[in-house]
């Protein structure tokens, strides 16, 4: 049987900085009615990451890095080494680990993705009283899966039954983010938020990409995408272009679209539903022919390179 080891059991480092585990306190709420509304029946759970703090005569802006369906990877800690050489303190979320969830590929419904909005809140909501870490100046960016819980974290109907109304991340990125599930009432307050697809994406769809960012910039919000060309899921690794076999996507599937409270609105009823959760979606999307199996992912060309300068440059301008 294979062991992985855990990326809280390793000791890493990154431009000189030493990580230190950080445990988070956070939940696995069944969809987003109970995280919202009914929180206190949520069942509660510890995860982890490490925190690599540039140690200056000041409070340091900090970047939180989510990854997405495969967990914690090279081009996740390639980012965080990036990101601490240009001055950053960097906090790596490892969401899988303690749910001893190795992947998520084959099957999203190991926990719901309400829950992984509900880690990125529980996190900056962690962190945000660490001395060294200015907590005015605390960003997020997540890959895929990753990306789609930071989507939802800044979404305020979301955000402030949990952290409350004065409190939020100041800048978000969303890398290459599944956008399947989008609250009606899109707004993200004083978030300042970026987004970065590949055109040739077969894993999520860019079209409700761009629908979801085009919503948020009908609430005047400071918001903006950006989609390069010729490149596929996760274009910012280094690694030519594979297909993954057992991964399971359905990116033409229809929207789910969330009510102020949190109920998700079944695509074919029109009804909103306190018991409807993932499982149930993606259900109705295999159903109705929506499901395939196989996707593609890596980095052709100079776009990794193309993906760290925009990084680096979004968080320059909001942080």
């Amino acid at each position: 049987m294979k062991i992985t080891e855990r990326y809280y059991d390793r000791t890493v480092e990154y431009d000189g900085v030493i990580g230190e585990n950080i445990e988070i306190p956070t939940a696995n709420p069944v969809n987003y009615y109970q995280a919202i509304t009914v929180p206190t029946e949520c069942e509660q759970v510890t995860i982890d990451g490490k925190l690599f703090l540039k140690k200056d005569d000041g409070s340091n802006p900090l970047v939180i890095v989510i990854p997405g369906s495969l967990g914690v990877g090279p081009n996740h800690e390639a980012h965080a080494e990036t990101l601490v050489s240009n001055g950053y303190s960097v906090f790596v979320l490892d969401p899988f680990g303690a749910r001893a969830v190795e992947s998520t590929v084959a099957n999203q419904t190991q926990y719901s993705f309400a829950a992984s909005a509900f880690d990125v809140l529980a996190t900056y909501k962690k962190l945000r009283e660490i001395e060294g870490i200015d907590p005015t100046r605390i960003g997020a960016q997540g890959h895929s899966r990753g990306g789609s819980a930071i989507l939802t974290a800044i979404t305020r109907k979301f955000a402030d039954p949990i952290i409350g109304d004065q409190q939020g991340l100041k800048a978000a990125y969303a890398v290459y983010p599944w956008a399947g599930h989008q609250f009606a009432s899109p707004n993200i307050g004083k978030t300042n938020l970026r987004s970065i697809i590949g055109e040739l994406d077969d894993w999520v769809s860019v079209k409700q990409v761009e629908e979801q960012i085009s919503s948020i910039l009908a609430t005047n919000a400071n918001a903006s995408l950006r989609i390069i060309p010729e490149a596929h899921h996760s274009f910012d690794r280094r690694e030519d272009v594979y297909e993954v076999p057992e991964a399971k996507v359905a990116p033409k599937a229809p929207t789910i679209m969330i009510t102020d409270d949190g109920l998700m609105i079944h695509p074919e009823t029109g009804q909103p539903s306190k018991e409807m959760t993932d499982f149930d979606a993606f259900v109705f999307a295999l159903k109705s022919g929506f499901g395939k199996t196989g996707a593609h992912m890596g980095g052709i060309k100079n776009q990794p390179e193309i993906f760290s300068a925009d990084m680096i440059d979004f968080f320059k301008e909001n942080l």
